[in-house]
């Protein structure tokens, strides 16, 4: 009955709908328009996302028919550096393109409708990242740095371009503001409460200009304002 946006990415997406995430605030703000369908996987690369995603998004999806929009939150796993304890998980840029590229090119034919919008990796606070490893870490250097996550999140922005699709660039957006460090991460890479909301705040604003909105949704249902006290049940008719 209602359309669907699916979120496809690694743990920032799978921790989306947690409490104050960008991915719960979405299905709240879209409550009674649109499904919010979490595709989110920890500690995925776009090689592992794109080996897996025919399983994913089986060609008879829940529902039969194309989502609405799908976000595509992939890089920050790619730009864990390759000589450092997180380098299992690293994908060399030009692979990172070509499989962004790849991603991009199956959502375009299994939904040519669905608006696609990539989302750049955020920016990486080297200090913090030593504070939270999530491997051993024995070399005493942090196994991601800013530096290379916006070399990804460049790379993103370009495939958008190429592939004439929108992008949200979250590595500069995020930096824009004094103290982001701390304001938006809460580990140096996870997003914060108020990460989150900029994540919330720029999805929804791009989700508007690509005509997805509250204004361009109906409920699926009629609203209680929308029945008639005197006749309850007619309002269910049509």
């Amino acid at each position: 009955m209602r359309p669907s946006i699916y979120l496809f990415g690694d743990s920032i997406t799978e921790e989306s709908f947690s409490y104050g995430g960008w991915g719960s605030s979405l299905a709240n703000h879209f409550a009674r328009t649109a499904d919010l369908v979490l595709r989110g996987y920890s500690g995925y690369n776009t090689r592992w996302a794109l080996k897996v995603i025919e399983k994913v998004f089986p060609a008879t999806a829940e529902g039969g028919g194309a989502p609405l929009a799908v976000t595509v939150f992939f890089g920050a796993n790619d730009a864990c550096l390759s000589d450092r304890c997180s380098a299992f998980q690293h994908v060399p840029l030009d692979e990172y393109k070509q499989n962004l590229h790849a991603i991009v090119a199956f959502f375009k034919k299994r939904w040519p409708s669905a608006h696609i919008l990539l989302i750049t990796p955020p920016p990486i606070d080297e200090d913090a990242r030593l504070l939270h490893p999530y491997v051993e870490n024995l070399s005493g250097l942090p196994e991601r740095t800013n530096e290379a996550a916006g070399s990804y999140a460049k790379q993103c922005l370009a495939i958008a371009a190429e592939c004439g699709i929108s992008a949200i660039d979250l590595w500069t957006k995020m930096q824009q503001f004094p103290g982001w460090q701390k304001a938006y991460l809460r580990d140096g890479l996870h997003l914060s409460e108020n990460g989150n909301k900029v994540v919330f705040g720029e999805v929804i604003g791009q989700l508007k200009e690509e005509g997805v909105s509250l204004e361009t949704l109906s409920p699926d249902l009629p609203l209680i304002s929308e029945i008639n006290p005197d006749d309850p049940l007619k309002s269910f008719d049509n």
